[in-house]
């Protein structure tokens, strides 16, 4: 068994892509960040680490990180992990966190805390989704959904930094990640005379596109503006030409992961972040 790591994320693709296809909404994070990766014009910081992990000349699991985002994993096997946190440590002498399947994030989690002295802590839980077919909210919503433009900036960044503190996400800059998604033309909003909701798309795999940064103000909550908002991007993206959306979601918010179903996702797999202090 051994640990490969690529120089870039073709030479990952190369290696690693068709062994990620096979589950490809479980592995949607990491084809959509390789698939990040391949432009220049990427938000990350290096070192970045994309690997394998094999065993016979067969991929068994890949992790991966782009600082200074957490470590993530695959499934992969559990005998592979005090490899694979040494080949981590020689590249970085502290993370964040790690996401991944339970078990083996938990497993890295006890192995690099011994190592590196520091404790660890099950943070959020979620639940990977995927659609292929859009089912239309029973209710009628007023308004429309729009892409943001450059005006819509600062109340999206606004907006970016409260889903930030709702979600635990302490590496994200609101303003930056708005203006760039503005530009990139990823960020959506529910318009009913004034923006009501958000939703961005965040990654890209060969036959799918990840929904996500989905966002309503408390004041235009319980309105259906966020079932009205995922619902049409989600369908906007099955018309242009995507097999499949998929999200991620917090398995402790009830309210969301109904929303999400009703509309026609499908639960796929479990995954846990597990935090480092």
């Amino acid at each position: 068994m051994n640990i490969t790591r690529f120089p870039d994320a073709q030479s990952f693709l190369n290696r690693a892509g068709n062994w990620l296809l096979l589950q490809e909404a479980e592995n949607n994070l990491v084809l959509g960040i390789a698939n990040r990766l391949l432009s220049q014009d990427h938000p990350y910081g290096n070192p970045i680490y994309l690997a394998t992990v094999e065993a016979d000349d067969q991929i068994t699991g890949c992790a991966w990180r782009t600082p200074p985002h957490k470590l993530g994993l695959t499934r992969l096997p559990m005998n592979s992990v005090p490899l694979l946190v040494r080949g981590v440590a020689d590249v970085y002498t502290g993370l964040p966190a790690v996401l991944g399947p339970e078990e083996e994030a938990t497993e890295f989690a006890k192995l690099w805390a011994r190592q590196f002295g520091s404790n660890w802590a099950i943070g959020m839980r979620q639940r990977i989704y995927l659609l292929d077919r859009v089912t239309p909210p029973s209710a009628l919503v007023h308004g429309a959904l729009r892409r943001a433009e450059s005006a819509d900036a600062t109340l999206a960044a606004e907006w970016g930094a409260a889903f930030a503190r709702d979600t635990g996400i302490e590496d994200l800059d609101p303003l930056a990640y708005s203006e760039r998604s503005i530009r990139a033309g990823s960020l959506y909003l529910w318009d009913d005379r004034e923006p009501r909701s958000m939703a961005a798309t965040v990654g890209t795999t060969p036959n799918g596109i990840r929904v996500g940064y989905v966002y309503t103000p408390p004041a235009f909550r319980s309105r259906g503006y966020a079932t009205a908002t995922v619902a049409s991007l989600s369908q906007l993206l099955l018309d242009g030409g995507q097999r499949f959306c998929f999200l991620y979601t917090d398995l402790e918010n009830p309210i969301s992961n109904a929303i999400y179903e009703r509309i026609g996702y499908q639960p796929v797999t479990d995954v846990v972040d597990v935090n480092f202090f």
